[in-house]
Order: C-alpha cells, then sequence, then structure tokens
C-alpha cells in the first residue's frame, strides 16, 4: 500500500472527527450530559485528596442528624457524615458502570466480529446463545449471577459485565455484517491478508462508532443495576459507601430522616440522565446521515 492510499484514509478520518466534534458542540443536552458526568468523574476521582470527614467514622451523638454548616448533606444512622459517603460512593457506582461495560464490550464485541464475518454455523451457534441470554431480563441475569459468586463489588461488577454481553454481541454482529461486503474489504482479501487482519485493521474500526454509543448509554443501565444490587445487599459491602447501600438503609427511615435517601437517589438520578444525554448527543454526532 502506499503512502498516498494511507494517507487519504487518515485526511478522511480528520474530517469525520472535525464533523463530529462540530455537531457535539451544537447538541445543547449532550454537553449538559457531558458537564454532568465530568462533574461526578472528577468528585470520584478526587475523593482520597479532599478535605472530608471519613466516609466510614460513626459519631453516636451525630445520629440522624439534618442537613447544617457542620454536615452539609446530614448524618445517617450511625452518625457517619453523607456527602463524604456520597462522594466516596461516586467512585463505586462509576467504577461498576465502566468496568461491567468494558467486560461487556471485551467479550461480546470478539465474539460479534466473528458471528459477522464468518457467517454459517458459527453464526448460529452464536446468535443462538445470545438470543437465549437476550430473552432473560437483564436486571434478573445480574441478580443470579451477583448471588451465584457472592456479595462483592467485583463480582456484581462481573455479573453486570455478563449480563450486558449480550448486547454487544447482536449489535457488532450487526454491524459486520453491514460491513464486510464492501469494496475496502474485498480489496483486503483480494491482496491475500488473513481473516484476523481483516477484522481488526478494516471491519473493526468500521463498526466502533455505534459500540461507543452504546457503551455510553449502557453505562448508565449498569450504573442502576451496581445500585439495585447493593440495594440487594450483593454489591458494595459495609461499611464500604455505595449509592445502592445508602438508600438500602435509608429505607428504614424515611420518616425520620428523609435527607439519607434523597442525596443517593438524586445523584443515581442525575449520574444516570447525564450519561443518556451523552449517549444521545454521541449517536447524532457519530451518525453520518446527519448533517
Amino acid at each position: 500500500m502506499t503512502t498516498m492510499d494511507q494517507a487519504v484514509p487518515s485526511v478522511a478520518a480528520k474530517r469525520e472527527q472535525s464533523r463530529a466534534w462540530r455537531k457535539m458542540k451544537r447538541n445543547k443536552s449532550a454537553l449538559v450530559g457531558a458537564v454532568i458526568v465530568l462533574f461526578f468523574t472528577v468528585l470520584a476521582v478526587a475523593a482520597p485528596v479532599l478535605p472530608i470527614i471519613d466516609p466510614v467514622a460513626t459519631s453516636w451523638s451525630a445520629i440522624r442528624k439534618a442537613p447544617s454548616a457542620v454536615h452539609w448533606l446530614g448524618t445517617d444512622d450511625l452518625g457517619r457524615d453523607i456527602l463524604s459517603r456520597m462522594i466516596w460512593g461516586a467512585q463505586a457506582s462509576l467504577m461498576a458502570g465502566v468496568f461491567s461495560v468494558a467486560i461487556a464490550v471485551c467479550i461480546g464485541v470478539p465474539f460479534g466480529l466473528v458471528s459477522g464475518y464468518f457467517g454459517g454455523w458459527v453464526d448460529m451457534v452464536i446468535s443462538r446463545i445470545t438470543e437465549a441470554l437476550l430473552a432473560m431480563p437483564f436486571l434478573i441475569m445480574a441478580i443470579a449471577l451477583a448471588a451465584f459468586l457472592g456479595p462483592s463489588l467485583m463480582n456484581a461488577m462481573i455479573a453486570i459485565g455478563l449480563s450486558a454481553m449480550p448486547i454487544f454481541v447482536r449489535l457488532t454482529r450487526g454491524q459486520v455484517l453491514a460491513v464486510k461486503t464492501e469494496d475496502y474489504v474485498e480489496g483486503a482479501r483480494a491482496v491475500g491478508l488473513n481473516h484476523v487482519e481483516i477484522m481488526v485493521r478494516y471491519i473493526l474500526p468500521n463498526v466502533v462508532a455505534p459500540i461507543i454509543v452504546q457503551a455510553t448509554l449502557t453505562i448508565a443501565t449498569a450504573i442502576i443495576a451496581e445500585a439495585s444490587l447493593s440495594f440487594l445487599g450483593l454489591g458494595q459491602q459495609p461499611p464500604a459507601p455505595s449509592w445502592g447501600s445508602m438508600l438500602n438503609v435509608a429505607k428504614n427511615f424515611l420518616s425520620q430522616a428523609p435527607w439519607m435517601a434523597l442525596w443517593p437517589g438524586i445523584a443515581i438520578f442525575l449520574v444516570v440522565i447525564g450519561f443518556n444525554l451523552l449517549g444521545d448527543g454521541l449517536r447524532d454526532a457519530l451518525d453520518p446521515r446527519e448533517a
């Protein structure tokens, strides 16, 4: 392949990236979503260095205290500062969302590539298994896997990732079926490239955009799933903070201390809507049919 042949795709790719960025900047809701996601991400990353109270430190003189100058968001049933637990809980929720989706992508995309590219009995086997997994409700499957693996944040991430994996298998397979008949793929076969090189160099880069969009949207679903598992005692284990486990404790004190449930509920709502807005914006920006 000549230098000129390599330069043309590079220029086209840069032009496409510039067009996508301009569309993102014009999409106000996507920018709002990006700001929300960035805000919580910064909080989670900066939690160890922020001058906040120890999130697991108890105080018997400050049990279920309303928001005040000392405890801005109040305290819980053991006198722990809710603000510090919220900030540290962001680590668990965002980590669960990102790592579980990473697991789903790392497993689902290769299977989808192989299924769509080779077709035949390989496609039939992978597709039937994928359809069987998709027949089970996502959250029910995640709960069953988490209960089997045991209660911990790591096991919850694995359970959520495996439950979300069939979505990426089906999405990747559909995209590969549309791309593998293109002229540049046929040309790669004609020059003698092997199947792995064709899939990695020519097919995968052209199907990655919808995968990124789906991953962004799935992070929101994974965060809700992690909160649900923690609420059921299958996720982050006490005394380590998690928004879901905070809601689990707060349900027993809704009349005496409603702020215990209010703040983690708002945080989950904001993060989920942030990722959904960002995902919708990415879908519009990466869609070549949109001007």
